[in-house]
């Protein structure tokens, strides 16, 4: 089943009670394809940017880095024309926390907590198959919520843990270690990674289809 919406930014109409001046840029929303196959998942703007372009990861050396992986696959690439951020295919790009911190200040555990209703609302309506984590924070919160696997970053390490396969709860989880900390390794680890899932069968679906007459499919989440 396909989302409904075309938009590019924001899609779904997320209104987080942000804080902020009038006039500032309150908050990065999600960003790219809505039925993208691909969701990456940042910790919040202060640390991947975006307060001031309003995509997330622009803007930031963070985000820069990933970005060139990302196109380097086919993610991503550079918007011809006037468009107002890069064009996407098969991505969406969001931040758990999506709100502009004065000083890009860490949010709190409780200002997490006042908008994870939103962040869980637009990952489970995107749907996406694979979900990449970045950075120790993101990846800790999308293991635990998403893929019941709570202690492997403790276990192995981000180091160890970047840009593995890590099957979830209907998702396929790949982490991605906190872009400013990559080696040139770490980077080639991620590019191959990433080219290997999309030449593969990587959604994450069953195949309910023994339980109907006749030869049709029947595949769900």
């Amino acid at each position: 089943m396909k989302n409904v919406t075309d938009r590019i930014t924001n899609p779904f109409d997320m209104r987080p009670p942000c804080p902020g001046a009038e006039g500032e840029q309150a908050a990065v929303f999600g960003y790219g394809d809505a039925n993208a196959d691909f969701h990456v998942v940042g910790d919040h703007p202060g640390v991947h940017g975006g307060c001031e372009t309003g995509v997330p990861f622009t803007g930031s050396p963070a985000g820069e880095r990933l970005r060139s992986v990302l196109n380097e696959v086919g993610l991503v690439a550079d918007r011809d024309g006037d468009g107002d951020g890069p064009a996407v295919a098969n991505l969406f790009l969001s931040y758990r926390y999506m709100c502009c911190l004065a000083d890009d200040r860490a949010p709190t555990d409780r200002e997490y907590d006042d908008l994870e209703p939103f962040f869980d609302a637009e990952l489970r309506a995107i749907a996406a198959h694979v979900l990449l984590p970045v950075g120790e924070a993101a990846t800790r919160h999308v293991l635990a919520t998403y893929g019941a696997r709570a202690a492997l970053v403790d276990d192995r390490g981000m180091a160890e843990l970047h840009a593995d396969h890590v099957p979830g709860s209907g998702f396929l989880v790949v982490p991605i270690r906190e872009p400013t900390e990559w080696t040139d390794a770490d980077r080639e680890r991620l590019a191959a990674s990433l080219s290997e899932l999309l030449d593969s069968d990587y959604r994450q679906t069953a195949d309910l289809s023994r339980f109907l007459a006749g030869d049709e499919t029947y595949e769900v989440r």
